[in-house]
């Protein structure tokens, strides 16, 4: 049966097990050989990572083409207004292209949240406020681009769940087992520095 594990990863932790010693990995938080993170989670970032044994579930998980939602916590320099929300909602344009739309709302500065280390730097003559903001996609550092697009700059950025799991009842760097998802296509291990199982090359080039 695979295994899930779901991690509260903390901020400046790198999202790998390996490094150079110089910052922490998932390594340090998870003493579990064998399981891989299930998509990335970049360094500056805190919140869930979901990590498993089996090829199969990370590429479901991963895979943009399973359009699996991801909910993100945004704390945002300025204030936060219907048309910033409205733009979201509709999908903005980045430098690699348009996104699909997102489920966005603003809310609250959630009280559970636990203080982050080293703490946020605010500017004291401009607010702040908080987004929820749900994608479907995987692009590089996207939360954080759609919310400078709609001119809210990311001050802190927390994910929370990936499809049904949530950080709920997880302390930063703390983990907890989760039963997989069934049913699963035929078992297919990871193999380190190998393509998604999902993966199929595209059309070759006419020389």
């Amino acid at each position: 049966m695979a295994r899930l594990i779901l991690l509260n990863k903390p901020y400046d932790v790198m999202c790998q097990f390996t490094g150079d010693g110089t910052r922490a990995t998932l390594a340090d938080l998870v003493p579990v050989p064998g399981v891989y993170p299930a998509g990335r989670l970049d360094r500056d970032s805190e919140g869930l990572v979901v990590l498993t044994d089996d090829g199969r579930l990370q590429a479901r998980i991963s895979d943009p083409r399973h359009k699996l939602p991801k909910t993100y916590l945004a704390q945002v320099e300025g204030t936060v207004t219907d048309a910033a929300l409205a733009a979201l909602r509709e999908g903005v344009t980045l430098n690699d292209g348009p996104t699909l739309p997102a489920r966005a709302r603003a809310m609250e500065a959630p009280d559970w949240l636990w203080p982050r280390t080293p703490p946020v730097r605010f500017r004291k003559t401009v607010p702040d406020g908080w987004l929820e903001v749900t994608i479907t996609e995987g692009r590089n550092r996207q939360v954080r681009r759609m919310c400078a697009a709609v001119g809210l700059p990311c001050l802190r950025l927390i994910r929370w769940a990936v499809g049904d799991w949530t950080l709920e009842g997880l302390a930063p760097g703390a983990w907890r087992e989760a039963p997989a998802p069934e049913p699963l296509p035929p078992r297919r291990p990871i193999v380190p520095g190998t393509r998604s199982p999902w993966h199929k090359p595209g059309p070759k080039r006419k020389p």
